[in-house]
């Protein structure tokens, strides 16, 4: 899961959102440092991390990108599950994205005192770039690959990731679609959160 799906796996409270949003940037027992409800958050994204990692349908799914990512599969997965609940996101919210998104950064930048150096200096280019947004879009998400490929070490292979989900579309939303299923009824039991999801019948 990337940022988008961890965003909306929080539920409403803020401080949760924040936490989750930071999760990936506060080490070991470091959360401590923080608020309860961000702490919360923080935990909640490690749970989240670590039921995605282990579960059975993402390491099925990841073999698509294993050819040209090898070990990174699972991240590429990561950032393209972000873009189909961009894309098919009115089926999982009842607000629109670009008010989620708006909402998200406006959270942010109240609390930007607390967020590691890290995410300061990421963020103003996310929310200029209205990344959450851009996923929604292929040419959003082949951005975010180029992006992650430029800054970490991610292979600079977003031309194969793009042409495989082109390719074999259908098929990863049917695992998007089950996978998501699972891990909200997983945050929700686990972390008490409830996902407010509209009435759209199966999909």
């Amino acid at each position: 899961m990337n940022f988008l799906a961890h965003l909306y796996l929080s539920g409403d409270d803020e401080e949760v959102k924040l936490g989750n949003f930071i999760g990936d940037y506060i080490k070991g027992s470091k959360y401590l440092d923080y608020p309860e409800n961000i702490q919360k958050g923080i935990i909640l994204h490690r749970k989240i991390d670590f039921y995605t990692d282990n579960h059975t349908l993402i390491k099925e799914a990841a073999v698509f990108f294993r050819k040209d990512y090898g070990r990174y599969a699972g991240i590429v997965l990561d950032v393209t599950f972000d873009h189909f609940l961009a894309l098919k996101w009115n089926e999982f919210s009842h607000e629109k994205l670009r008010d989620f998104t708006r909402n998200s950064h406006a959270i942010f930048l109240n609390n930007f005192r607390v967020l590691p150096l890290r995410v300061k200096r990421f963020l103003p280019f996310l929310i200029q770039s209205r990344r959450l947004e851009s996923y929604a879009t292929e040419k959003g998400l082949y951005k975010a690959l180029e992006l992650m490929a430029h800054y970490t070490s991610l292979p600079g292979k977003q031309d194969f990731a793009l042409a495989t989900v082109k390719e074999k579309k259908y098929l990863l939303l049917a695992f998007f679609y089950n996978f998501m299923d699972e891990i909200i009824h997983y945050v929700e039991k686990e972390s008490g959160i409830k996902i407010k999801k509209p009435d759209v019948g199966n999909y």
